[in-house]
């Protein structure tokens, strides 16, 4: 059991799918960064200076009661919200992931296409007699034409 786990775990799908998670969640992450601190602040600043990460709804209070003015500020009080600004963020993040995935799908599906519409070089049905300059079967060992011996001779 112990060596049928080991050829699985190193089969080269099994590693290329880690390899893609890895770098996957430092896309993430990436991605992350650049919805919170470089896409979204613009986007507050001209829709009224809002901080979207702190937009969010009490459904029920904390202790000590709101008004809370951060979202950091309602959890600690242990307040129930609903985080809208954490969501509209979440959801800049995918689409963004999605097109980077979209535009890495596309190139991909492209080379393949490139690539299956290469056409392989046929090959040769036929040869020259060094002797005649005949064209005759690749296969042939005997010049139709000239008779002569096409074999190799081995010394």
């Amino acid at each position: 059991m112990w060596k049928e786990f080991k050829e699985f775990a190193v089969k080269g799908n099994v590693v290329d799918m880690a390899v893609g998670i890895i770098i996957g969640t430092a896309f993430g992450a990436i991605t992350k960064s650049l919805v919170a601190d470089v896409i979204m602040p613009p986007v507050g600043m001209l829709v009224g200076n809002v901080d979207f990460t702190n937009l969010f709804w009490v459904l029920k209070q904390g202790d000590p009661a709101g008004p809370y003015l951060t979202l950091a500020e309602a959890t600690k009080a242990g307040a129930v919200t609903i985080n809208m600004g954490v969501f509209i963020n979440t959801l800049i993040s995918f689409l963004i992931v999605a097109l980077a995935m979209f535009f890495l799908v596309k190139g991909i599906n492209r080379l393949k296409r490139q690539e299956e519409t290469k056409v392989p070089e046929p090959t040769p049905s036929t040869k020259e007699c060094p002797y005649c300059a005949s064209i005759i079967p690749i296969k042939a060992t005997k010049c139709p034409q000239c008779t002569s011996d096409l074999r190799e001779k081995k010394t």
